[in-house]
């Protein structure tokens, strides 16, 4: 075989993350030189494996010493389609080829180290990436749901893996933190909860009008959330549960592997389902699992759910949704057959918002008052109902003073349920009555307002924050008041006569 004419195209350059002076060079024509005087003179550190028409695709210097190297050598022209890396510790001065667990058509274009975890290296094929855990002595998978597509060149940039490829576009691999905390002691183990990384709370979608169509070719976003990660050496039969805790140990969000979907009802929305986002439920199945929590405590109770016009192509959250958590320290807690691990989660904020941070936390003040508002209004209405279908199956079997206190009681209640309709007052201005389904679509409302943005609370938010809390207030009393005099005396009429009691358990 004729050696290649010496042409001097350098392909590669690879400068020392640890020394100034250190900078490596291959070329198309299957040399590696290096210099670690900055330039001034260079030596040949050639594998002797490599002959003429090898070409040197990709190197990369070593994040934590001066002395080691990787390698990806492309030998196409020589028709070997068989991968070949190389790594040095000592300078070049010896190499090994670290290619086991490699498919023997893989041929390799790129590799690179991870800059955080000293041995996690990966690789990029004609066909997929790879990765090592050990500094290359052994290979697996990790192509996922790529495409098999030639793997040009990639990069780790903070947490995630960007692979560029030959004509399909940029993939990113997000968060590969888990990658970085592999280890042993997580492979014996019956079940390991994985450190997050840190999580940035930013808009789910600024888009205000309607989508692309599905079928339109788009990018996807990373998961608007914090991505949670843990491992399952053998399925669960038990239920698995994943707890978050806020900074004074309260707890704000719980998933569980026994959760049911919300049924949805795609007549009633007149949208396709291939625009809502599926619920976050947890595997107990085998194997490394994620989830993403989005930041939000759990929709309020009783509300309508109702899809936005923005909508992202299997993507759309449901809405409401409840508060968005404030930027801070947060506790991640997994718990499997009865045993419990826990990681810490740093919640920032979106760097492009300026927001105070004590504007932020009044937003949140208020939006926790409104949406607790909302749940404890639902709440009342459900016994107020319940009370009052009692009342009517009591009208009819009882007579006399009884039946009148059964009719007043249950006006009195009908009249704190309300139905959120205005009444004239004075033949002027209309008046809301004051209710508990009234105040349960004004702490609505409000609640909208105060999550619409990142800001703190307006003036006219404030104010009409203190009304509806005085006004929710006053109609507990009255309910409270109700129950503690009117029914109490109520149901000891009801026992004098020999009727069942009204039960508000």
């Amino acid at each position: 075989m004729a050696n290649q004419p010496r042409r001097g195209v350098i392909y590669t350059i690879a400068p020392s993350y640890k020394n100034i002076n250190v900078i490596w060079a291959g070329t198309d024509d299957g040399l590696i030189h290096i210099t670690r005087d900055g330039g001034k003179s260079w030596k040949n550190v050639t594998p002797p494996e490599l002959t003429s028409w090898s070409k040197v695709s990709i190197m990369d210097a070593s994040h934590f010493d001066d002395q080691t190297a990787y390698a990806a050598i492309n030998r196409f022209r020589l028709d070997d389609l068989k991968p070949h890396i190389y790594r040095t510790h000592d300078g070049g001065k010896t190499w090994k080829e670290i290619v086991k667990g490699l498919p023997d058509n893989a041929a390799i274009n790129t590799v690179r180290e991870d800059p955080i975890r000293k041995g996690l290296l990966f690789a990029g094929s004609e066909n997929a990436v790879y990765v090592s855990f050990n500094d290359g002595d052994n290979w697996q998978s990790l192509r996922l749901n790529m495409p098999a597509t030639s793997i040009r060149d990639l990069v780790i940039h903070d947490d995630d893996v960007v692979v560029g490829t030959h004509g399909r576009s940029f993939w990113i691999l997000d968060d590969i933190t888990p990658l970085r905390q592999i280890n042993e002691q997580v492979a014996n183990s019956d079940a390991s909860l994985f450190k997050p990384q840190v999580a940035y709370r930013v808009r789910w979608n600024m888009n205000s009008d309607t989508p692309l169509p599905p079928e339109e070719p788009a990018g996807k976003n990373p998961p608007d959330g914090a991505i949670i990660s843990y491992y399952l050496k053998s399925s669960v039969n038990s239920p698995v549960t994943l707890e978050i805790f806020d900074s004074s140990n309260k707890l704000v969000r719980k998933f569980s592997s026994d959760d049911k979907p919300d049924a949805i009802n795609e007549k009633e929305f007149a949208i396709p389902m291939y625009w809502v986002r599926q619920p976050q439920i947890l595997s107990a199945e085998a194997g490394m699992q994620r989830v993403v929590w989005d930041l939000h405590y759990p929709s309020p109770e009783g509300e309508r759910a109702q899809f936005p016009i923005s909508a992202i192509y299997k993507d759309t959250p449901r809405e409401p949704r409840g508060p968005v958590v404030l930027p801070g320290n947060y506790t991640v807690k997994l718990t499997v057959n009865g045993k419990s691990f826990t990681q810490p989660l740093a919640i920032k904020m979106d760097p492009r918002v300026k927001t105070p941070k004590k504007g932020l936390e009044q937003q949140f003040s208020l939006s926790y008052q409104a949406y607790s508002g909302i749940q404890q209004a639902y709440k009342t209405l459900e016994q107020l109902r319940k009370l009052r279908s009692q009342l009517k199956e009591l009208q009819g079997r009882a007579s006399g003073s009884l039946a009148d206190a059964i009719v007043a009681l249950d006006k009195k209640a009908g009249e704190l349920e309300g139905s959120s309709r205005f009444r004239r007052v004075g033949g002027s201005a209309s008046v809301a009555e004051s209710n508990f389904n009234k105040i349960r679509n004004d702490f609505s409302a409000l609640y909208n307002v105060l999550q619409e943005a990142d800001v703190a609370p307006t003036t006219q938010a404030v104010k009409q924050s203190s009304e509806a809390q005085k006004s929710f207030s006053d109609l507990t009393a009255q309910w409270n008041n109700l129950k503690a005099k009117e029914l109490s005396a109520l149901n000891s009429g009801l026992a004098k006569a020999h009727l069942p009691k009204v039960v508000m358990e």
